[in-house]
């Protein structure tokens, strides 16, 4: 891990994402702590209970940037880039764009609750984008379009679904996220350990 401070002004683009991925360990503990809040609301909703699943994602996913933080610092990370680093911004911007999302997504279920996860797999898969520069790495990008492929896909096949269909959505919804961030945060987990870079 570099110790070399970030200049506030010039800074370089490779250094500041070095910064990030050697503070966080590439995302990997926020991407699988986001995946087990996702865990939590299938499992819910296979219960039948869909809209306390909905409140268990919003909820849940409060907590997952401070559950990253923490797990980064037990595996020997900072758990906080240098305060210089400019990316944080745009972290930052990435998470008000999610507040924003999930008002919209909760704003969607209401209207049709089938919809909400298509939603939030939309919202999230958006922002994963913005990690791609954030971190520096293209795993990101790949990651944000299955959850946004998938998000659009489910939210056809739920838009007239059928009774069966209808009573296994939110449950599909919630595991369709729950795996796509398992796998991509295992990758990241891996790759954290192995220093890799792209």
């Amino acid at each position: 891990m570099s110790t070399q401070t970030l200049a506030p002004g010039g800074t370089d683009l490779a250094q500041a994402q070095a910064d990030m991925r050697s503070a966080y360990w590439h995302g990997a503990f926020g991407v699988l702590a986001s995946a087990l809040v996702w865990s939590i609301a299938a499992g819910i909703a296979a219960l039948a209970r869909p809209q306390q699943a909905v409140w268990a994602l919003l909820i849940g996913g409060m907590f997952i940037f401070p559950v990253s933080m923490v797990l980064a610092k037990l595996a020997g990370r900072t758990g906080m880039h240098q305060k210089t680093n400019p990316l944080g911004r745009l972290a930052m911007f990435s998470t008000f764009g999610l507040l924003v999302g999930c008002a919209l997504a909760l704003a969607v279920a209401t209207q049709k609750l089938a919809w909400f996860f298509p939603t939030m797999l939309l919202v999230i898969g958006v922002r994963y984008l913005a990690f791609t520069k954030v971190y520096g790495l293209r795993i990101y990008q790949r990651c944000g379009l299955s959850l946004t492929a998938a998000g659009l896909v489910l939210g056809v096949l739920l838009a007239a679904p059928s009774p069966e269909l209808k009573a296994i959505g939110p449950f599909l919804g919630a595991l369709t996220g729950a795996v796509i961030e398992s796998l991509f945060g295992a990758v990241l987990l891996l790759q954290g350990r192995l220093n890799v870079s792209q």
